[in-house]
């Protein structure tokens, strides 16, 4: 389609999404002196990059690493993301990421509205080859809400006010800090134009060429024509259950904490007009700690408990980086394969609020937790192991068995408390806390992931490919919406927002022909 196309509006660069990727491949596009449309399908700008605590961003040899005396080089980083990604993604496109970050920090601080700083998180690979125990990663300086000109309040998220009508702040942190610096630059840009709930239909296409795209806004379609091309940035489609099964990506859009505005619009699009994908039974997973009403939501910082299956055994390190303890979930024959349900174990130091200290989203009232069944209580082991449907005998003999591991400092089993990240929530004492205090008490969790990460396939440039490796004229991916560069794998906390960054940011910078490698 496209030849007798009545275009309503038109500009040089139309980005899909307002995520990590979005935003930088908009402001890029602006700066470089092009005319930009950027449509958010959802009523609020910032997609699930908004939701994320710290906005962090895992770019090695930044100046922001560097004024903090940071000796790390771009080779030692290729060396340990190339170990854990192995042939999981392209190494062009591992290299183009790796080196990308640093060459945008620069471009980004010689904006006033952007300001950064060191937040040290352990790469999640910490025995890998040039592992760095104190990261790669920086975030964004908070930013005063006010700044904004409505405030903040067109910024999605935070998760308190989103679940539980908690106040936003006066100040925007973590992921909505970075999609706050990016509206706020672009409110002084006459050349930028942002819209809220206005989604991808379809792509045009004109003699092999993206022209264009259809966009629905309040139930009117119209069409917007893109001449320089268009950069789909709009998330996953985690929310989306009928394309998780399609696709067979395990978990439930129920347990998500992806934006609800993700349901994989760009992904249909791109595929109809021939775009290639990887991965896409892939997402970023996590254990999620199961609330009233039976969503599990990405949980992390265990001060103590051990996770075991329905058998009463232990599987994992529960200190393990989130992604990689929600693979061992997803593989273990031992978890119930039609919810993921699985259980913390854990004693009466802390009380029964299990020792979870970021849960994410707020708790609601102890008491619905223990009504719904989620949280339960005994006075002995073998009765906890009554309540919660495992073998006493196995449930008593893998507590006693973490319990000698804990008295030794050591786990034999699992290795928890191995790599720096496992230590990072404990100061970098032992995470092994042992489970002794009466009464013991049991949580129940399931399987939550940050979005799916399965996407369509690039190049260097973020230009999208077709199933036989040609550029598809005029289009471009980043964020979850491509394919990921990182594989199979996390390698380190700001992973999958500095990818869309790095990304966004070539799509646009090619899109405009101001992209220097030198």
């Amino acid at each position: 389609m496209g030849a007798a196309m009545q275009w309503s509006d038109e500009c040089d660069v139309l980005v899909v999404g307002s995520g990590a990727g979005g935003v930088t491949g908009a402001y890029t596009a602006a700066r470089e002196g092009l005319d930009v449309i950027l449509v958010e399908a959802t009523d609020r700008f910032g997609g699930t990059t908004a939701y994320s605590g710290g906005g962090g961003m895992w770019f090695p040899c930044n100046a922001v690493l560097r004024r903090a005396g940071d000796e790390d080089t771009v080779d030692d980083a290729l060396t340990y993301f190339r170990a854990v990604v192995g042939d999981g993604s392209p190494p062009e496109m591992q290299e183009a990421f790796v080196r990308g970050g640093a060459p945008l920090i620069d471009y980004l601080e010689a904006d006033e509205h952007f300001v950064f700083q060191v937040l040290p998180w352990p790469d999640y690979f910490g025995l890998a080859p040039e592992a760095r125990a104190g990261g790669r990663h920086i975030v964004p300086r908070p930013l005063r809400a006010a700044k904004l000109a409505d405030g903040g309040e067109s910024v999605r998220g935070p998760l308190g006010r989103e679940w539980a009508d908690e106040p936003a702040g006066d100040h925007l942190v973590g992921g909505r800090a970075l999609v706050g610096r990016f509206l706020w630059a672009m409110e002084d840009m006459a050349n930028a134009h942002l819209r809220l709930g206005t989604a991808l239909e379809e792509l045009v296409v004109t003699d092999g060429v993206v022209t264009g795209a259809v966009v629905s806004d309040g139930g009117d379609r119209r069409a917007i024509r893109a001449r320089r091309g268009i950069l789909l940035a709009a998330g996953g489609f985690e929310q989306n259950q009928q394309l998780r099964d399609a696709y067979g990506v395990p978990g439930s859009a129920r347990d998500t904490m992806g934006s609800w505005g993700n349901l994989g619009k760009a992904h249909r699009a791109g595929i109809e007009v021939g775009a290639d994908t990887r991965l896409m039974d892939q997402a970023w997973w996590s254990p999620g700690l199961t609330h009233p009403g039976g969503r599990s939501a990405f949980a992390l910082w265990f001060t103590g408990g051990i996770f075991v299956d329905g058998a009463g055994n232990r599987f994992t390190n529960e200190s393990a980086p989130y992604d990689r303890l929600g693979r061992d979930v997803i593989a273990h024959d031992g978890v119930d394969a039609s919810d993921a349900r699985f259980w913390m174990i854990y004693d009466d130091r802390e009380g029964l609020v299990p020792p979870v200290k970021a849960p994410n989203v707020p708790l609601a009232a102890t008491e619905e937790y223990t009504a719904a069944g989620l949280w339960r209580t005994a006075d002995t082991l073998e009765e906890l192991a009554g309540l919660i449907g495992v073998p006493a005998a196995n449930l008593v003999a893998t507590v006693h068995r973490f319990n000698d591991f804990a008295a030794a400092g050591v786990d034999g089993d699992f290795g928890r408390g191995d790599e720096p990240y496992d230590r990072s929530f404990s100061g970098g004492r032992s995470p092994l806390v042992p489970i002794e205090k009466g009464p013991f008490h049991a949580a129940a969790f399931g399987i939550s992931d940050l979005g799916t990460k399965g996407g369509l396939v690039t190049d260097t440039s973020a230009r999208v490919l077709d199933s036989a490796g040609a550029v598809i004229p005029g289009l471009y991916a980043a964020g979850n919406t491509m394919a990921p560069v990182s594989g199979t794998t996390y390698p380190g906390g700001g992973n999958p927002i500095g990818a869309g960054m790095v990304f966004g940011h070539l799509a646009a910078l090619d899109m405009a022909g101001t992209r220097n490698d030198g």
